[in-house]
């Protein structure tokens, strides 16, 4: 449960048995004046964002004309995934360890870190992003600052993105439990000094509730969660000519940080019992093993994630301080 860190904010959608492959998430708001949506779109705005309450003015005794309710659909494909180990009878029967239970347990936590790195994939696509300097990744070679935090923070407010205020329960079975509002941001693990250098950083233990799994701490509106799923783009910046920042061949590398909204991107979740299927296979006489001397242990799961509204979520590049 701790890989599953993209699993806990995402729009979840279980898998249905003998369902297609593919999962359709859809949003709700009031008729629009053009096909593109925007969050304004919710409220029925002028092409400037104005809101125009005068145009939903009552006059006495008049019913109003109604406001139709329209929908979009977005669709993912589900993608299979899995992974199997073999176990020879020989070793079943001499080694000193149960090896079977150790390969069960290994398999168990790869199928999280498989799903969370195809979930990452798909998300650090979005095209909501800011810059610790520069206007491109090819320039980034400086760490976060505040004053990145809060540009990120702004755009996503101006977007009408709302908190999140209820992630997905850390147990096997689906169900969800309340937050108090904040957006989630979720970054590689060698962030933290640098997070934890900004003025007004408050550390996850010092908080009144109990912290989530992974948590840093909390920046302003946003709490910070650490994944080494979120891998930096080595060698992505540009050249550090004070060398203050991790580099690969002369080049800063260059960290993501994914900060989210409500309802940003939709997912399969890895909750209840069609969600993952594993496998065990004892060394049993066949055709292909007429002596028994193979056992397999295996699993298999389907999963899908898409980018429901890109005005929901924003990513910040930038550097990582060298702490030699």
């Amino acid at each position: 449960m701790p890989y599953l860190v993209f699993e806990k904010f995402g729009q979840a959608k279980p898998l249905p048995r003998r369902s297609s492959k593919t999962i359709k998430f859809r949003r709700y708001y009031l008729s629009m004046n053009d096909a593109t949506f925007t969050p304004y779109a919710y409220f029925q705005t002028d092409s400037q964002n104005n809101f125009s309450p005068a145009e939903k003015a009552l006059t006495e005794g008049v019913t109003p004309d109604a406001t139709n309710l329209e929908s979009s659909d977005y669709y993912a494909t589900l993608v299979q995934y899995g992974d199997r180990t073999v176990i020879t009878d020989v070793i079943m029967d001499t080694h000193e360890d149960d090896v079977l239970k150790e390969a069960i347990e290994i398999l168990g936590e790869q199928a999280p870190v498989i799903l969370e790195t195809a979930r990452f994939n798909v998300l650090k696509a979005g095209s909501n992003v800011y810059y610790s300097n520069g206007s491109a990744r090819t320039d980034v070679n400086t760490v976060i600052s505040l004053n990145d935090i809060r540009r990120a923070v702004r755009g996503l407010k101006r977007q009408l993105a709302k908190p999140i205020t209820s992630m997905v329960k850390s147990t096997p079975a689906y169900g969800t439990e309340t937050i108090m509002p904040c957006y989630i941001a979720v970054c590689h693990p060698d962030l933290e000094p640098d997070l934890r250098a900004i003025q007004g950083f408050v550390p996850a233990d010092k908080y009144g509730s109990t912290p989530m799994e992974n948590e840093i701490g909390k920046i302003e509106h946003i709490r910070f969660l650490a994944s080494t799923i979120v891998e930096p783009w080595l060698g992505g910046g540009a050249a550090d000519t004070t060398d203050t920042t991790l580099e690969t061949s002369a080049k800063s590398d260059v960290y993501p940080i994914l900060i989210f909204g409500q309802n940003a991107y939709g997912l399969v979740p890895l909750k209840g019992e069609n969600s993952l299927t594993p496998m065990v296979v004892n060394p049993v006489p066949s055709d292909s093993d007429p002596m028994a001397q193979r056992g397999h242990v295996s699993w298999k799961a389907y999963s899908a994630t898409v980018i429901l509204q890109d005005f929901w979520m924003a990513r910040i590049e930038c550097a990582v301080s060298d702490l030699d």
